[in-house]
């Protein structure tokens, strides 16, 4: 949550989402959507299908303007060309027969009232059932519908968008909301930095403002109302910070910051073509977790050595449909092609707070709970669903190396199943003359609850590869919601009962002589890396932007260190001399 806070200079300091790193000073311009005025009007049965037929229009023309940025992506730095095709990619999804569209036309159709109004209500329907649910990757999926949405409302209201092409140079972009179209049109040669009231850190605005390498923060609630044109604005993109009329100790520090970090940033860029490999010459593979094929190009310039987790759910999220397995075949290809080593797939993992309608028709909230149908229970379930999904992932195989990763696995039955499955779509290939990978892709499965870490040594004897998902075992492990502000405080990756399940996967793994690595904050924080590396892991995936900063470190270490600290560690039963002794080895490299 941003928090307001006034200096004894009299500057206004307010605390965000940063989403793209580095230091930014100067004039503020600020660019306010403004509400747009929405009447709610009655329609005659008789203009019913002259409304819709407005509604039709505003998407072609919404369709048109989309091809203009992707002609404008030709003129783009690389990296941020292709993050611009991808976002133009899910617009133009959404733009045709999506839920958004079909919706509004359904209130058109029953409810008799205008185009406007029908869209407004169907956005506000669809971001109210998202925004009760706890998960970045629905959050991000949450803009990208106001996005396409509010672009649909100033095609049919015919409001003029103010161009950024007359920003004063050298200015900061201050905003209620930036949309990603409106991030693409940043140019970083003349904007040093944007700032926006809303705004999440995983969504395409996000994306797109790291890919043009423009220092930004968002979610700085309440900050536009204290800004005006002119104001001198300091924002810090590292650790989301924006300072209104900062004093003069602020800008000195600021400007110092600017100098480190042009430097780390050089040292960073730098380190990306050396290997991940310690002091005594232990090399470590890193690879980068994927929400979104959008992402692949961050993922190549980061220099991970593949995708250590790609999730399936965005082919599924925002429909009433299930995804047809060429669908998923050319999302899954495309990431295969770009990745620089091999990619694991984690199969269909949705049910608890992340919802899939064309999947979840018909039961109630019990039924997909956290603790009800979700990963491999509902894709068990749904047998024919899961196996497309390994049709479009074998496919894709045949393009470069894929792993195959089941989700909220707790007993050995559900791996044969799910093994079964594979086989039998295997099967259906051949019999379609389509080429299958040789040999068929690795299965493993996540360990992320405690009874599949208990399990891991039977686990392991069907599995070909162990994958800990630190996030979800604390969470199960200490039955704490990280999203429940009462607890939230109390979620530990260092308690001693999560340390030893891990410690006690890993183990069952190199028992059986599987690979085994581990996702999810553990791994992208080089606070942990030492530890993990003396469990044994030789093997983390993490987001892009963590995979620098985790290299530096694991080059700083000695591992054979490493493993003594972790013996030690693994003695305590108090997560406070944990942290300690955690802290006190990170101090010493």
């Amino acid at each position: 949550m941003a928090r307001k806070k006034r200096s004894s200079s009299g500057e206004l300091s307010f605390s965000g989402l940063g989403v793209s790193p580095g230091i930014a000073i100067g004039p503020a311009y600020v660019r306010e959507h403004g509400a747009i005025d929405i009447p709610e009007l009655t329609i005659p049965a008789s203009k019913v299908k002259a409304e819709c037929t407005r509604l039709d229009a505003a998407v072609e023309r919404a369709q048109r303007q989309m091809a203009r940025l992707r002609a404008k992506a030709k003129t783009m730095p690389e990296t941020a060309a292709d993050e611009l095709g991808f976002l133009v990619d899910a617009y133009e999804q959404m733009l045709m027969d999506s839920r958004l569209i079909r919706g509004a036309k359904q209130r058109i159709t029953n409810q008799r009232i205008n185009a406007e109004a029908a869209v407004q209500a169907e956005i506000t329907e669809i971001t109210n059932a998202f925004a009760a649910m706890d998960d970045a990757y629905i959050a991000a999926r949450i803009d990208d519908i106001r996005g396409v949405g509010r672009r649909l409302i100033l095609n049919l209201t015919q409001t003029p968008v103010k161009p950024f092409a007359s920003v004063p140079k050298g200015s900061i972009v201050i905003a209620d909301e930036l949309t990603p179209a409106d991030t693409a049109q940043l140019n970083p040669e003349r904007i040093m930095g944007a700032a926006a009231d809303l705004g999440g850190g995983e969504g395409h605005t996000a994306i797109m403002a790291r890919a043009l390498g423009l220092p930004t923060v968002l979610g700085a609630q309440d900050m536009l109302r204290h800004v005006h044109h002119g104001d001198m604005i300091m924002i810090d993109g590292t650790v989301g910070r924006v300072v209104i009329n900062p004093g003069k100790a602020t800008l000195d520090a600021a400007t110092r910051q600017q100098k480190t970090y042009r430097r780390q940033a050089e040292r960073l860029y730098r380190m990306r073509d050396l290997p991940a490999i310690t002091r005594d010459g232990v090399e470590i593979t890193l690879q980068a977790n994927v929400e979104l094929p959008i992402e692949m190009t961050m993922v190549k310039t980061s220099g991970a050595a593949g995708v250590g987790l790609l999730r399936s759910e965005f082919m599924f999220m925002s429909r009433d449909d299930v995804p047809s397995e060429d669908e998923q075949y050319e999302s899954f290809r495309d990431v295969v092609l770009a990745a620089e080593g091999p990619v694991t797939i984690r199969t269909l993992d949705v049910g608890g707070e992340k919802p899939a309608e064309s999947l979840l028709k018909g039961m109630d909230e019990k039924a997909t709970s956290a603790l009800g149908l979700r990963g491999i229970r509902l894709s068990l379930l749904q047998p024919d669903v899961l196996e497309t999904q390994f049709r479009a992932i074998l496919r894709a195989a045949n393009h470069g190396p894929v792993r195959i990763l089941l989700p909220m696995v707790s007993t050995v039955s559900e791996v044969r199943q799910a093994k079964a499955i594979l086989k039998k779509a295997a099967a259906k290939l051949k019999r379609r003359k389509v080429a299958l990978p040789d040999p068929i892709p690795p299965i493993g499965c996540m360990i992320e609850v405690p009874g599949a870490a208990l399990a891991a040594d039977a686990l392991a004897q069907v599995s070909d590869f162990f994958a800990i998902g630190s996030n979800d075992l604390t969470m199960y492990t200490l039955a704490i919601d990280r999203g429940n502000e009462y607890v939230a405080n109390l979620f530990d990756p260092l308690h001693p009962a999560v340390l030893r399940l891990i410690q006690f996967s890993a183990e069952a793994a190199r028992r059986m002589d599987i690979p085994v690595s581990i996702c999810g904050e553990m791994a992208g924080d080089p606070r942990y890396t030492a530890l993990l590396m003396g469990l044994g892991f030789r093997e983390l995936s993490m987001t892009a932007l963590s995979i620098h900063r985790v290299k530096q470190r694991i080059r700083d270490i000695d591992l054979i260190a490493a493993n003594r600290r972790a013996g030690q560690i693994m003695d305590q039963v108090d997560s406070g001399r944990i942290a300690t002794l955690l802290d006190d080895m990170n101090s010493l490299a």
